[in-house]
């Protein structure tokens, strides 16, 4: 990925194809040091098949923080998964990040 994603959404559309590519890179880069694991094994990753953004909450270019909720699914072993979350961003040195998430 060579355009850094100016917004949080951005962010986590440009995360999203990075799960469906098994980006391992791209993921951890663009995690934030406090909450990034320090490997990320994609071993077992299903296949990621669309994303749905639900919600976006501040996260444009002149914020420092945002939100997006978002629904993506999913094929493992042959059944249809959805993953909805809440993400939290946040965006530092003009830089933004992944911080974490919760489930709903």
């Amino acid at each position: 990925m060579t355009d850094e994603p100016r917004t949080a959404e951005e962010l986590m559309r440009s995360r999203f194809a990075a799960f469906q590519r098994a980006d391992r890179d791209w993921l951890l880069r663009t995690w934030h040091p406090s909450t990034r694991p320090v490997d990320l094994d994609l071993s077992d990753n299903p296949r990621w098949r669309g994303l749905q953004v639900l919600d976006t909450e501040a996260g444009g270019p002149e914020d420092d923080q945002g939100v997006v909720e978002f629904r993506a699914s999913y094929v493992t072993d042959g059944e249809l998964g959805i993953l909805h979350e809440r993400s939290r961003f946040v965006r530092e040195d003009g830089r933004w990040f992944y911080v974490d998430g919760d489930l709903l």
